[in-house]
C-alpha cells in the first residue's frame, strides 16, 4: 500500500476511527484527532506515548504542539538533533535513549540497553556507574558537566517508559493498513470487522460497529461525494 496517501490520514484526522487497529479507544480519538497523524512515524510515536508514563508526565500535548508548529522544538543538545527530530525532541523510544548514552556519553551500545533496563529496575548502583561513566564521556566531547549530569536526569526520567521502536512501528503498519482499507474499501473492510467481532464478543461490545457502517454520510473517496451509509442486512438462510 502507498504509506503517504492522503484519503487515509483524512481518515485519521477526522477520527474515523471505529475498527481501526490500536487507535478505536475513545482517548485515542481524541488524541489523533489532535495530532492529524502525517506519516507513519506520527502513528508509531503516539502509539508509544499512549501509556501511564509519557502520559502523566505531559508528553502528548507536548509532542502534538511541536507537531504543529505551537511551540518551539528544543534539543538539550546539538547531537541530540539528530537522534530526536523524527519525535520533534522528544525521547519516545528505547532505541533513542540508547543513541543518546552511545553518541554523547561514548558508552557502548550493548551496555547502553543493560543500563535502561536497570533504569526500569531501579537498580541504583548500575545507575550511579552510568552517570559517572556518562558525565565523563560527554565531557571528553565537549559538554558542560553540569549540562550532562542534567542530560542523565532526562534519560532517567524517559527510559522508564522508553518504548521500543520496532514494536510500535509494527503496530504503526497494521493501523495505517486497516486505515487505507477502511477508507477505499469500507463494504469490504466492515464486514470482516463485523464477522471477527460478532464471534468474539458480546453484541453490546460490537454493536458499535454496526451503528459506524449505518452512519451518513459516509465518505465515499472515489466519488469525492458522501453516500448514505452501508447496508447491513439481517441473517437469511438463502443468501
Amino acid at each position: 500500500l502507498p504509506l503517504d496517501d492522503p484519503g487515509t490520514y483524512g481518515l485519521l484526522a477526522r477520527g474515523d476511527l471505529e475498527g481501526i487497529f490500536q487507535l478505536e479507544s475513545s482517548g485515542m480519538r481524541q488524541i489523533v484527532r489532535d495530532l492529524k497523524p502525517s506519516s507513519l512515524e506520527d502513528i508509531s510515536s503516539i502509539l508509544a506515548l499512549y501509556r501511564p508514563g509519557p502520559l502523566d508526565a505531559g508528553l502528548i500535548p507536548k509532542f502534538i504542539n511541536r507537531k504543529h508548529g505551537r511551540e518551539a522544538i528544543d534539543f538539550a543538545h546539538a547531537k541530540l538533533e539528530p537522534i530526536l527530530q523524527e519525535t520533534y525532541g522528544i525521547m519516545v523510544y528505547q532505541e533513542q535513549v540508547m543513541q543518546v548514552l552511545h553518541h554523547l556519553g561514548g558508552i557502548p551500545l550493548r551496555e547502553a540497553y543493560s543500563i535502561i533496563k536497570a533504569i526500569s529496575k531501579k537498580k541504583q548502583d548500575v545507575i550511579n556507574g552510568a552517570r559517572a561513566a556518562f558525565v565523563k564521556g560527554a565531557g571528553e566531547r565537549g559538554m558542560d558537566a553540569q549540562q550532562a549530569d542534567g542530560l542523565f536526569d532526562l534519560i532517567l526520567r524517559f527510559a522508564g517508559y522508553g518504548f521500543n521502536k520496532s514494536h510500535s512501528s509494527g503496530y504503526a503498519i497494521v493501523a495505517y493498513q486497516t486505515a487505507y482499507l477502511k477508507t477505499y474499501f469500507p463494504a469490504q473492510y466492515m464486514s470482516a470487522v463485523l464477522s471477527f467481532e460478532s464471534q468474539a464478543r458480546k453484541i453490546e461490545e460490537w454493536s458499535v460497529y454496526l451503528d459506524e457502517c449505518r452512519r451518513a454520510p459516509w465518505p465515499d473517496h472515489e466519488a469525492a461525494r458522501p453516500h448514505v451509509g452501508i447496508e447491513v442486512r439481517p441473517p437469511d438462510l438463502n443468501l
